[in-house]
């Protein structure tokens, strides 16, 4: 089942939320005024009598408390099957293999939430099947992923099936049209702005979706740029034939052709390699003193770059200057041992804790 919350920070219940905090009381002083601050805009001020303020620093933590517990209570909804919850924010979705109990979980969740005030989206919350059709549904999107079951050979899977997880259609289409918005706003705008420009976004994206079976999207998200910036060359030399601006604008490399100025180059989707996530086991948290499997874990952390990663395991995780060992909440920073930054060789580049690495900058500049 897939299910959102509506207006779920613009309901909460403020009196549901304080009794739930369990905190000091200097602490809850403090978010009760928040809560009860109001809003001011255009010169005028609005009581805020329910809900948390959007876009404040704090309101996505306040939510989570307000959410906490749903995941235990739906996970009563019955005795004989599993219920797996996963919630993000005011999406979640819940994983049964028996319609019945997905049912009794959904009417659980209604009057959990009904005590904070809040309720499901009926246009957002549907029940489906992963492998066969249910409602005219099969499958279900999630934060960017759609998740599938496949049918497979016996030589493939002893189950029958096998559970696929790609980028979504809807994250694909809101994120050609945000590259294609992009390249049309570079219109003028010589190779290399629009080059920095697109890289952050296809890097970021591909980061994103990269844990997941993503190989495909990203040779097809490639060939979609590809006729973007074509029309871009096209806009910037509209009397030039297409292969003079295939020769300008795109440069043999690697037995390929990559948009480049002889400088800087395009960053390729199908470039990322595929990395798995593996889920953090659900008790574990960064600060029960676990130190080995934080530590073995920090080593395949896919949102690290791939030089940090390679440090790590090269230091064995620990800080080269204090010798502490590196844990999942620790600020990391790459020092470079000559001072030289652009001297990017394995040989002069070691990783540091954050405090440490100001401390030998200190230490040089005194």
């Amino acid at each position: 089942m897939e299910a959102d919350i509506e207006k779920c920070f613009d309901r909460i219940n403020h009196q549901a939320l304080l009794a739930k905090l369990n905190s000091i009381p200097i602490i809850n002083r403090q978010v009760r005024g928040w809560l009860k601050a109001g809003i001011f805009e255009n010169g005028e001020t609005f009581p805020s009598e329910a809900g948390t303020p959007q876009g404040g620093i704090v309101s996505p933590l306040l939510a989570n408390i307000a959410l906490h517990g749903l995941e235990t209570v739906i996970a009563t909804a019955s005795k004989r099957y599993r219920l797996v919850v996963i919630r993000f924010a005011d999406d979640f979705v819940i994983l049964c293999e028996d319609l019945a109990t997905l049912q009794a979980a959904q009417r659980l969740a209604e009057q959990w939430l009904a005590t904070m005030g809040l309720t499901l989206k009926p246009s957002k919350t549907f029940i489906t099947h992963t492998l066969y059709e249910h409602e005219g549904r099969t499958g279900f999107d999630f934060l960017g992923f759609t998740v599938r079951q496949f049918r497979t050979g016996k030589h493939h899977s002893r189950r029958g099936y096998k559970v696929i997880i790609t980028p979504s259609k809807k994250a694909q289409k809101r994120h050609l049209e945000q590259m294609e918005e992009l390249v049309r706003t570079q219109r003028g705008s010589n190779q290399a702005a629009l080059i920095a420009t697109l890289n952050p976004r296809i890097r970021g994206w591909t980061n994103y979706h990269r844990a997941c079976s993503a190989k495909r999207t990203f040779n097809r998200m490639d060939h979609q740029l590809y006729w973007k910036l074509s029309k871009w060359a096209k806009w910037q030399n509209p009397r030039k034939s297409c292969a003079w601006r295939k020769q300008r604008y795109w440069l043999r490399k690697r037995n390929r052709l990559d948009f480049s100025d002889g400088k800087a180059s395009l960053t390729k989707y199908a470039d990322m390699p595929i990395q798995r996530h593996v889920k953090v086991m659900g008790q574990k948290s960064p600060y029960d003193g676990d130190w080995p499997y934080w530590i073995d874990r920090l080593g395949k952390d896919p949102s690290k770059p791939n030089r940090v990663i390679a440090l790590l395991k090269r230091q064995a995780s620990r800080c080269i200057l204090c010798g502490l060992r590196f844990m999942t909440e620790d600020l990391l920073e790459v020092h470079h041992r000559n001072g030289n930054h652009h001297d990017n060789t394995p040989a002069n580049l070691v990783l540091l804790h954050g405090h440490c690495h100001d401390e030998v900058h200190r230490t040089r500049c005194s």
